[in-house]
């Protein structure tokens, strides 16, 4: 089943800002969350609530809402700064 994608603002201006080669290879791993949520590689965050993909040296930060079929993306960024 196909899950919504939901990308909320702030994650909009951050992929915004990516180099060109980065922002079309995030922005396909985003869309390939609407088919699984939970791909291989993905890690359950410790201390809040959320998942995360790593891509390279970038990581995306989401949610999943099982009982709506939705994927809200919150977070985009470096890993030396996503985390703060």
């Amino acid at each position: 089943m196909m899950y919504s994608l939901l990308i909320l603002k702030r994650a909009q201006k951050e992929l915004a800002k990516l180099p060109d080669k980065m922002y079309q290879i995030i922005r396909d791993e985003i869309r390939s969350l609407a088919h699984n949520p939970r791909p291989s590689g993905c890690k359950k965050l410790f201390g809040r609530d959320g998942w995360r993909i790593r891509v390279g040296d970038y990581r995306v930060l989401y949610d999943i809402e099982d009982n709506q079929h939705t994927v809200i993306v919150y977070h985009i960024g470096h890993r030396k700064d996503i985390y703060q």
